[in-house]
C-alpha cells in the first residue's frame, strides 16, 4: 500500500539519486546537477506547509520501502489550484506505484487543500506518463507546440 509522507533528512541520499537522474531532466524542470549541499538546504528550509513555501514535496513510500517523490508547485490558492509533479524510482515504476500517488495526493489536494484544478505538463512523446494521467481521469488540454526542446507537450488536467 502505498502512502506519502513529509520529507526528512535522511531522504537525502534518494534526492540525490533522483535529481541527478539526467535521463528524466527534459521532462522536468531540472536540467544540471544538485550537490547534496543543494539538497541538503532544500530539506532544511521547506517547511512542508504549502501555503507558506508555495510548494509542497511528498516522499512515496510503498510498505516502508522510499520509491520516489509528488510535488505539488506552482500553487495559486486565489483560484485554488497547483501543478504536479512526480518521480518514481525506476525499479518501481510500472508497478502501480505512480497510480496509487497519485491517487493519495488527489484526495490530499482536493480533500484537504480545498483545490479545485490539478494540473501536470507533460512531454507528448512520454506515453507511459501521459497512461497514467489519462487513465487517472486527466483530460489533455492545449498542445503546447515546442513547449520542450525535445517535444512538444500536453497540459492534463483534473477538475474536482
Amino acid at each position: 500500500m502505498v502512502h506519502l509522507r513529509k520529507i526528512e533528512p535522511s531522504d537525502l541520499p534518494f534526492l540525490y539519486q533522483w535529481e541527478n537522474d539526467a535521463s528524466v531532466w527534459a521532462d522536468g524542470s531540472n536540467h544540471n546537477p544538485l550537490s547534496q549541499q543543494d539538497l541538503r538546504a532544500y530539506i532544511e528550509s521547506t517547511t512542508g506547509d504549502i501555503y507558506r513555501d508555495s510548494q509542497l514535496r511528498l516522499i512515496i513510500e510503498n510498505e516502508g520501502v522510499t520509491c520516489g517523490c509528488i510535488d505539488l508547485f506552482d500553487f495559486d490558492p486565489r483560484n485554488r489550484r497547483a501543478a504536479l509533479g512526480m518521480y518514481i524510482a525506476p525499479e518501481f515504476r510500472g508497478k502501480g506505484v505512480g497510480k496509487q500517488a497519485l491517487q493519495a495526493l488527489e484526495q490530499y489536494a482536493f480533500g484537504h487543500l480545498n483545490l479545485r484544478v490539478l494540473y501536470a505538463v507533460i512531454a507528448a512523446n512520454n506515453i507511459a506518463c501521459s497512461a497514467l494521467y489519462r487513465d487517472a481521469g486527466y483530460t489533455p488540454s492545449s498542445p503546447l507546440k515546442g513547449w520542450i526542446l525535445e517535444s512538444d507537450a500536453l497540459i492534463w488536467i483534473k477538475n474536482q
